[in-house]
């Protein structure tokens, strides 16, 4: 990691020589953008939670968020009222009131259900959807995800450093890094493990595992339909996934019975 660190280094030095024919080589602000771009390749725990409350934070304002009593606020903590923590992680819960038929997770344990999903679902497809955006975070795919955002951040900054544009990642920017995030998708072999362990987190709190297999199934369905969501669109293959979730809850009931 500390060789690759410091290959990036020389090769940002370098493009700026290129460009710069012998004069200054980094301007105040390229040298903070090259460690920007640094740190995001060795993103400590506690600056990943930083940035994830900052976005989290940043969504929860520009989104309409179900209050104490609202019907799907209501439903959401009823459905998860016991899962304060989940594998180490502390979790928090809210609702957005947009058609998004979406789900996600940040790194800090936000978890964030959008009410357009909850329309769609059953309670037990909620909770395998949930189990699986917590599996994004626990697996550290989330976290991959930030470092891309940061990088793609900072690579920003250091193009504009000598336009005098504004710097991505200032606080009255943070959309902009959310953007990245949103714009950064799961890779399949991400998706599946995060399916497993969203299978896993069903299991093992006594929950209908079979719930999966109709979430992805309804999803298979909206994206044949012409239905638009996240989900449908950033979870491709539902109809193979749901097979297999199907095959999982088969060899479950097996080992019950």
């Amino acid at each position: 990691m500390k060789k690759n660190v410091i290959t990036l280094l020389v090769c940002l030095l370098s493009m700026g020589s290129y460009a710069q024919f012998g004069k200054k080589l980094l301007k105040k602000d390229n040298i903070k953008g090259v460690k920007k771009l640094v740190k995001a390749a060795t993103l400590s725990d506690a600056d990943m939670a930083a940035l994830s409350i900052q976005s989290v934070t940043w969504m929860d304002e520009n989104n309409p968020v179900a209050q104490p009593g609202d019907t799907y606020a209501d439903r959401l903590n009823k459905l998860v009222g016991a899962l304060e923590s989940e594998d180490g992680l502390t979790l928090n819960y809210k609702v957005y009131l947009v058609v998004d038929v979406n789900a996600f997770a940040t790194p800090d344990g936000s978890v964030r259900v959008m009410s357009g999903l909850m329309d769609l679902m059953t309670d037990d497809e909620i909770l395998s959807v949930i189990g699986h955006e917590i599996g994004h975070v626990k697996l550290g795919h989330s976290k991959k995800r930030y470092q891309s955002a940061y990088s793609i951040s900072a690579a920003k900054d250091l193009a504009t450093a000598n336009t005098g544009a504004g710097k991505i990642l200032a606080d009255k920017e943070i959309g902009g890094f959310v953007e990245n995030v949103a714009n950064a998708q799961f890779s399949q072999t991400h998706e599946s493990a995060a399916d497993e362990y969203g299978f896993k987190f069903l299991v093992a709190h006594d929950f209908n595992y079979h719930g999966m297999e109709a979430a992805f199934q309804k999803l298979a369905d909206l994206s044949d339909n012409g239905g638009k969501g996240s989900l449908t669109s950033s979870h491709p293959g539902s109809a193979k996934r749901s097979a297999r979730a199907k095959k999982w809850a088969e060899k479950q009931d097996a080992k019950n019975n």
